[in-house]
């Protein structure tokens, strides 16, 4: 997405510009689900299944290649491979002037950034009608609360979410009002899909990098 700093930014650049680190962990782990590369296990552990996916992004291929053995959400974070990838993710977005020096934390113009993306895609009241590509800006903008909408058995399996503020599908709709029969139902709908295994993830397109491929500042999409 193009917010006018002359570089196309990635969902987990949003997220670290939205909500440091750990958002982006989270949005990675997000999007590795939604490819079909990574479940989860007792614990609130993940790892990864099956071969890896073409169209992986340099940062998602190291946290896949980190999850050949189990790991928590946090210890995912703690992993040295993970932290140098998102270091890496941090040079691109100090190159265009949205973080400030000497600790590399958004500024100013990436808060005003991340508030008019806010504005713009306000969370979502349901996931029906979404494609993986919202579902990641979603998640990447307003964390847990997109979770607890659009993905909340992964989540709160994965260990994303607290067990605490975990979504009831027949809970409340974006912005505290009651949701409405037809809410409801879809929220339902996409819940009992997500408990059979399949109904948190999309059709994909294909090209892109392999797993093993570095941190998150390589290549991007135009």
């Amino acid at each position: 997405m193009d917010i006018g700093t002359g570089m196309e930014l990635e969902p987990h650049e949003i997220a670290l510009l939205a909500g440091g680190e750990r958002a982006v962990v989270m949005v990675t782990v997000v999007a590795l689900h939604l490819l079909g590369a990574l479940e989860t296990g007792p614990g609130g552990t993940l790892w990864a299944v099956g071969p890896c996916p073409d169209e992986v992004s340099p940062l998602e291929g190291t946290v896949r290649d980190c999850l050949e053995k189990p790991l928590t959400a946090r210890e995912l974070a703690r992993d040295p491979d993970v932290r140098l990838a998102l270091a890496l993710t941090r040079i691109p977005l100090s190159d265009a002037g949205l973080l400030g020096y000497p600790r590399l934390r958004p500024n100013r113009t990436a808060r005003r950034w991340v508030a008019f993306l806010r504005e713009r895609h306000p969370l979502p009241a349901v996931r029906h009608g979404l494609t993986d590509e919202d579902t990641l800006l979603a998640v990447a903008l307003h964390g847990e609360a997109a979770l607890r909408v659009l993905l909340p058995r992964f989540a709160l399996r994965a260990g994303l979410t607290d067990p605490g503020g975990a979504a009831d599908p027949g809970g409340t709709a974006a912005g505290g009002r009651p949701p409405s029969r037809r809410e409801r139902f879809l929220r339902w709908a996409d819940a009992y899909g997500d408990a059979i295994g399949h109904g948190d993830r999309g059709d994909h397109g294909g090209g892109g990098f392999g797993c093993g491929g570095g941190g998150g500042g390589g290549d991007r999409p135009g």
